[in-house]
């Protein structure tokens, strides 16, 4: 696969993205390699990365635990004292190797340790291959509230081995196929069609087209001020019923792309109703999402608590939730307003 040059940095893929790295270190003289892992990725990726690794660089992991609900300040705070323990400097590089949470919270500690480091995203998983690497967003939660506090900073390059993928669940490689669903409909149908259909699926085929489709968005709009909002479809109503299963004592937690998954069903939903989305292509994303994923039962009691949440969405404006919704496939409207009883309704569509 040739490379995809984003804003600032490359996206290598295979052999081409350790030469490149090998490269980057050599010609950069960083003074220590920090690798960032979780317990998952130290067992099952590190091995696997560490003999691509050309370099007489010091070398030091730091592993911090799995899971979403890890991905806060407090974590950030352990690996920040780590790397000043480890004698870390302004030359020193950090390498995120692992999903989504260990890219987005390495990408944020990197951009703060003494006012920014290097650093490179080593995606290991789907979801962390197709959206999380790419973008140049960085952050954690605050308490069960999505990526609350974060930043823009890009890496200085991308490295996507699919051969990581044979490390991960089928549960994660489904979590990462929303992701890929979402571009397939709202900017480039043929996706949508190619997972719908399921014939001579080549994961390697949709994981370059997602990279390519997320990079034109940000090239376009960095900044999120404009089309890049597209890349949020599914994930208004999504994040906050992430987070309340999250925060839910009594519910086990749902992946981020299960989460994302019954957000763009519910705004297809809300999309047919204020927008005119056809009714036909509402149940077609309904069917193919829950040929994916298993049901999951969105009690009328929880509405309250989600929609609690819903307004703590970063991306709202002034108490206001703002939503993209659909006029048709890759036809998107941006900055919708969605009245109270009609996202319920949504919910209670996705349920019936």
């Amino acid at each position: 696969m040739n490379s995809i040059q984003a804003i600032s940095y490359p996206v290598h893929f295979q052999d081409k993205g350790y030469n490149s790295l090998s490269n980057l270190i050599a010609e950069n003289n960083y003074s220590t390699l920090f690798i960032l892992v979780d317990e998952n990725t130290f067992k099952s990726c590190y091995p696997k990365f560490i003999p691509n690794l050309q370099t007489d660089k010091r070398i030091e992991v730091i592993e911090i635990e799995s899971g979403e609900i890890n991905k806060n300040l407090e974590t950030c705070i352990g690996v920040w004292n780590a790397i000043t323990e480890l004698g870390g400097d302004r030359k020193s590089l950090i390498i995120t190797l692992g999903g989504g949470v260990i890219t987005d919270l390495g990408g944020f500690v990197a951009s703060c340790f003494k006012r920014g480091i290097d650093f490179v995203n080593i995606p290991t998983t789907l979801l962390s291959m197709v959206d999380a690497s790419v973008g140049g967003k960085t952050g954690v939660d605050l308490g069960v509230l999505k990526n609350q506090i974060g930043l823009f900073a890009n890496p200085e390059m991308v490295l996507v081995d699919t051969s990581y993928l044979t490390t991960v669940s089928e549960r994660e490689i489904k979590s990462g196929t929303a992701e890929i669903i979402k571009y397939g409909i709202t900017y480039d149908i043929t996706l949508f069609n190619e997972i719908k259909n399921n014939k001579d699926l080549k994961i390697e085929d949709l994981i370059f087209r997602s990279i390519e489709i997320k990079n034109e968005v940000v090239l376009k709009d960095p900044k999120e001020q404009n089309i890049r909002k597209i890349l949020n479809f599914g994930h208004t109503l999504g994040h906050a019923i992430e987070s309340f299963y999250l925060e839910s004592d009594d519910k086990e937690s749902l992946t981020h792309g299960e989460a994302i998954a019954i957000g763009m069903v519910c705004e297809c939903f809300m999309s047919a109703k204020l927008l005119g989305f056809p009714a036909e292509k509402v149940k077609e994303v309904k069917d193919l999402v829950l040929s994916i994923y298993s049901k999951t039962a969105l009690l009328t009691d929880d509405f309250t608590g989600i929609m609690e949440l819903l307004k703590h969405d970063k991306k709202n404006v002034n108490g206001q939730v703002n939503f993209v919704l659909l006029k048709d496939f890759e036809d998107y409207k941006l900055d919708c307003k969605v009245q109270e009883d009609l996202i319920i309704d949504s919910m209670e569509f996705y349920n019936a």
